[in-house]
Formats: C-alpha cells, structure tokens, sequence
C-alpha cells in the first residue's frame, strides 16, 4: 500500500509541475521572455515550500518532491544532454579542444579558489569551505543550451565554445566533487595529498576520453539501420544506448549526463540522425520542462531569513563574477570578440544539478547545515534566472536575437565555419555534387564544400 501511495503521489507531482511549467512557458512566450525561465520560475511558485504547501489532501500536501520524482528530474537532465550531443561532432569537439579546455578548466579554478578563501574568512572550516567552493565550479549545461536553443544560437561560434567549455568544466566539477566527498570520508583535510588530487582529476579525465571514443566507434554500429525494421526500434535502441552510457558514467564516479553527451556525439554522424532528433525533441517536450520546474521547487523559502540572504548575496555575487571573467576573458582572446566571448561568460554563469547533487552530499555526510544547503540552493535558482535574461538582453543589444528554424544535419559544418552572423555573399551555385555546401544555389550533398562550392559562396 505504502508503494502505491509514493507512485500515485509521483503521478500527481509530475502532472502539477508539468502544468505549472507549461503555464508559465505560454506566459513568458508571450511576454518574449525565455522560456526556461518560466519553467523554473513555475516550480519555484507552485513548489512545496511557495504554493504548494497549501494544495493539500487529507492532511498530505499534493506535491512532494520525493525520491522518484528526483529521478525523474535527472532523467530530464540526461534527455536534455544527450540533446546537445547531437549538436556537436566529435570532429567539431575536437576542433575547439585547446580553447574549450581552457575556458572550461579556468571556469572551475577562479570559482573554487574564491569561493574557499572567502568562505574561510566568513568562519567556515576548511572542509565546510571546500564543499560550498565545489558547489560554484560546475555550469548548467542544459539550461545555458536550452536558452541558446531557444534563441536560434545553438551554432554560432560562441555556442561551440560554450558546449565544449562546460562539458570540460562539468567533468573537472564532477573530479573536484570526487575529491572533496573523500576528504570527508578519509578523516579531513590534512588526509589529502596533491599527488591524489591530480591522479583522480587524471582518472575522471581518462575515463571520459576513453568513454567518447568507445562510443565513436561502437554506437554508430548498434543503430545502423540495416539492423532494425520494426516500428520504433531504432529510437529505442538509441534510447537504451544513451541511458546505459550514463550509467556506465555514473558507475565510474562522473556524471550520468556525460555519458548520454558521449553518445549524442556519437550519433551526430550517422545516418539515422534525422530520425533520432525527431524522435528525441518529442521526449524533451516533457522531460525539459519537468527538469527546470523540479529545480525552481527545491528553493525552500521558509528557511530564508536574514543569515542565509547575506551569505546567499556573496555567493551569487562570487559565482558570477568568477565566471564572467574566468570564462569570458578567455574566450574573447580565443574568439577575437569581445561580445560573443563575453557571451561565454555569461552562459557559463548558470549553476544547476552539480551545484546541486553537492549541496545534498554536503548535508548526508554531515558538513553542511540545513541553512547552508539552502544558500547554495537559493545560488543555482538565482544564477539559473539571470542567465537567460542577460544572455537575451546581451543578444537584443546586438540585434541578434531572434528563433530561427533548425538548419538540416548536412549543414553543419557549414555553418560552423561561416558563422550565421557572418553575412555570405556568393551567385547561383554550380556543380552541387562538387561541393554541397556551396551556395544557396547547389544543390549537391557533398561533405566539406569542393571547388565549385566554394564558387557558390564565398566569405566577402
């Protein structure tokens, strides 16, 4: 009995934030605000701290954010990750190693570094320092994605920095979380040793490498579709595929949703490209929306008072500063433009499920308090928030802003050479087989653009 009770109340749970979420996401369409933001806004109002405290049945509140509704959340998280996958190839990620490296590895140092000095000076032990430092390292990937997405920007230069430099950011977070929870584990501070922080930080990175390469080569071979004939077997498998990638992930000590990016990868090459995003974007029509609003719920606004407000104003104020600059200067170097590398800082400020699954380890082992979960908490709602409005105001200031239609697969590379805001000039393109990406004119398919593509359009 108690089992059908947790089940009927996940049901209820996800059908009022799925409601909530959609509401708000037809308000803020209409309002031209993102609608992420809406999503998580919802769940911050109709959460069981705001307004859900008072949806109440026979003495029970209607929406609990249990165990199971948590994972559904993650599940979203993965979706959405897997989403982004698919936008980047393995060349492409590749491409932009050294830079992505370097904003995604800076973008991890300034804000732990910062956060543990000025912690420490606030009279946290060093330990309890640490643990709230790891919390402002890791950037939301799937939010700063959704609003790009969202905003027609998902391949602009900026975006393709952005991608690489949080999936780096998240693997080192995930590496220093690992790191920090031993510390607790194995006595304390004084228990730890360099050597063992640089070898675990070679671990999470080894794994990663060795995980995006296996998938390379082996995914594309599960979902050839000579394979598979029945209605829906190719979605399914790519489905069983990504989720058992995150679990591999997860199983290693990363993050499950680095796994579902590897695979998404993966499949940017393949054939049953089409097919797959088809499928996936109907998938994320429910789990993304699910994902921010369990977000926004987990703000417990009945432990605010004034303490928490202070604290939770320095730390916002150190996780955007450390990320507009660590991830922003950088980037303008590596773009040669100062506004779309400052774009990459402000997509980098968002925090989500690391700072997150942090703050909870924090509490269950005993380091942090109840009010400092709720600080960290109070950080990624509020990080979460801005990002998406500034990176909208960042792009209306620029005449930028606007919802384009997803470019076809075959574009791709294309497009990442020439950016969208780059104007092209070219005649009628000739000999479209010679070079497909030539032109508006060609009308061949051909990978990289030949002589005549290049005929068809050409940089002015």
């Amino acid at each position: 009995m108690a089992a059908e009770t947790h089940f009927i109340q996940t049901i209820i749970g996800v059908g009022i934030l799925l409601v909530a979420a959609k509401l708000m996401a037809e308000l803020f369409l209409r309002l031209k605000l993102p609608i992420v933001l809406g999503e998580l806004i919802a769940g911050m109002i109709i959460g069981p701290f705001a307004l859900g405290a008072y949806l109440v049945y026979n003495g029970e509140p209607l929406l609990q954010l249990g165990s199971e509704l948590r994972v559904l959340g993650e599940i979203g998280a993965i979706v959405i990750l897997f989403m982004a996958g698919m936008e980047m190839t393995p060349r492409e990620f590749l491409r932009g190693g050294k830079q992505s490296f370097t904003v995604g590895t800076l973008g991890v140092v300034l804000p732990f570094f910062a956060g543990l000095v000025v912690f420490q000076m606030f009279g946290f032990d060093a330990l309890q320092a640490m643990m709230i430092a790891t919390a402002l390292t890791a950037t939301s990937i799937a939010i700063s994605l959704q609003v790009l997405t969202e905003f027609g920007k998902i391949k602009t230069p900026e975006a393709r920095l952005i991608i690489g430099a949080a999936i780096v950011d998240d693997i080192l977070a995930i590496a220093v979380l690992s790191v920090v929870t031993s510390l607790g584990v194995d006595g304390g501070v004084d228990s730890i040793e360099i050597t063992e922080v640089m070898i675990k930080i070679l671990q999470v990175l080894g794994f990663f490498a060795a995980m995006l390469i296996a998938a390379v080569f082996i995914v594309p071979r599960i979902v050839a579709t000579r394979l598979w004939h029945a209605k829906g077997s190719v979605e399914g498998i790519v489905t069983a595929t990504f989720f058992g990638a995150a679990a591999i992930a997860g199983s290693i000590g990363l993050s499950p949703i680095v796994g579902a990016f590897a695979v998404g990868m993966a499949l940017s090459t393949t054939k049953v490209l089409d097919k797959v995003e088809h499928f996936i974007d109907k998938v994320g029509i429910i789990f993304a929306p699910l994902f921010f609003a369990i977000i926004g719920a987990q703000v417990n606004f009945m432990e605010v008072n004034l303490e928490i407000l202070m604290l939770s104003g320095v730390m916002i104020a150190i996780a955007i500063i450390t990320k507009l600059f660590g991830c922003g200067l950088p980037s303008w170097y590596f773009l040669k433009n100062k506004a779309q590398g400052m774009r990459v800082g402000i997509a980098m400020i968002s925090r989500g499920e690391v700072g997150l699954i942090v703050a909870g380890v924090g509490v269950s082992s005993g380091v942090l308090t109840g009010s400092v979960y709720s600080t960290i908490v109070i950080m990624v709602a509020v990080t979460t928030i801005i990002t998406p409005i500034w990176l909208k105001l960042d792009y209306a200031r620029s005449g930028h802003v606007g919802s384009k239609k997803p470019l076809p697969s075959h574009t791709r590379e294309f497009v990442y050479i020439f950016p969208e805001d780059t104007p092209i000039s070219g005649t009628n393109g000739t000999n479209g087989a010679d070079g497909g990406n030539g032109g508006d004119g060609g009308n061949g398919d051909g990978g990289d653009g030949g002589p005549a593509g290049a005929q068809g359009g050409h940089k002015p």
